[in-house]
């Protein structure tokens, strides 16, 4: 995590009974920015894994133009469809079959999925956040998951985004209010804490 420490303003480690990871959006549409980051994210889905932390896989696509919300016009409709190959989870990913996938159609992976609901039932109360893009879909998740009452950790280095600044700035401002900084380390260290325990 290096550099990221001195964005931070607490420091906590996750609870593997109460803690979900959220895998967000690792597509092939997304490849150029998570194939970087897919040996910290499998290594994040391992660890988490190996403390029997719930792992859930987010995927974003549009299945008709009703579906597009601003998302069309920011993005002149240069959107994920659903059926192509772009939408699909990259294949290295570390996925099982029996992991839930949400499908979503907007930055938040809360909105109109069914997740929060998901989550209650089954006595989460912490958040993981992994995936692209940093200050998008990862940030805007990370944000509503706080709103609603989860304890969020964010992954400094099992996310990414288009630009180290864009990454950096939404590090920073998860770190002044929204969530506890996490990484590789970080999380190995704190599980085997928990272990041990």
């Amino acid at each position: 995590m290096g550099d990221y420490k001195k964005f931070e303003t607490r420091k906590r480690n996750p609870d593997p009974k109460t803690a979900v990871l959220l895998v967000i959006d690792m597509q092939n549409y997304f490849s150029s920015m998570g194939k970087p980051i897919l040996p910290n994210i499998n290594t994040t889905i391992g660890l988490c894994r190996s403390v029997s932390v719930p792992v859930i896989f987010t995927r974003h696509c549009h299945k008709s133009p009703s579906d597009y919300g601003m998302l069309g016009e920011w993005w002149n409709n240069d959107l994920i469809i659903d059926g192509t190959m772009e939408a699909e989870l990259m294949p290295e990913l570390g996925r099982k079959g029996g992991d839930k996938v949400v499908e979503k159609n907007t930055y938040s992976a809360f909105r109109g999925t069914g997740l929060e609901e998901y989550l209650v039932d089954r006595g989460i109360k912490e958040v993981i956040i992994t995936g692209v893009m940093t200050n998008l879909c990862c940030e805007t998740t990370a944000r509503e998951a706080f709103v609603r009452g989860f304890r969020v950790f964010f992954s400094s280095d099992a996310t990414a985004t288009s630009t180290r600044e864009l990454h950096e700035a939404t590090l920073k401002n998860m770190a002044y209010g929204f969530a506890y900084l996490v990484d590789c380390k970080r999380l190995k260290d704190g599980f085997s804490v928990q272990k041990v325990n």
